[in-house]
C-alpha cells in the first residue's frame, strides 16, 4: 500500500495508444492508495479528457470508497485525474 499522496504516470511509453492498459493500471494505482490518500492518474491526451472515460470505470469498481476531480490538463498535453480513498 501506498501511505501518501502520489502520482501514478499513464501517459507515455505503452499508455500513450492503449486505453485499456490505462484503466488497468488506474485501479490497481487506487487499489494500492491507501485510506485517507489520493493518486493523480497522469493520463495520455490521446483519449481525451479522463473523466468521460476513467471516472465511470473508477465509480463502478469502488463505488463510495472513492471519490474523484479532474484536476486540469498539463501543459505537455496529459491529463490529471485526482482519486481520493476513502473506505
Amino acid at each position: 500500500m501506498v501511505a501518501k499522496d502520489w502520482s501514478k504516470d499513464l501517459e507515455h511509453d505503452d499508455y500513450e495508444n492503449n486505453i485499456d492498459f490505462i484503466i488497468e493500471d488506474a485501479v490497481k494505482a487506487v487499489e494500492q492508495t491507501s485510506i485517507g490518500h489520493y493518486v493523480n492518474l497522469v493520463t495520455s491526451n490521446t483519449f481525451g479528457n479522463p473523466d468521460s472515460y476513467l471516472t465511470p470505470v473508477l465509480d463502478a469498481r469502488f463505488g463510495k470508497k472513492i471519490r474523484t476531480k479532474f484536476i486540469d490538463q498539463c501543459g505537455c498535453g496529459g491529463y490529471v485525474l485526482r482519486v481520493w480513498k476513502l473506505a
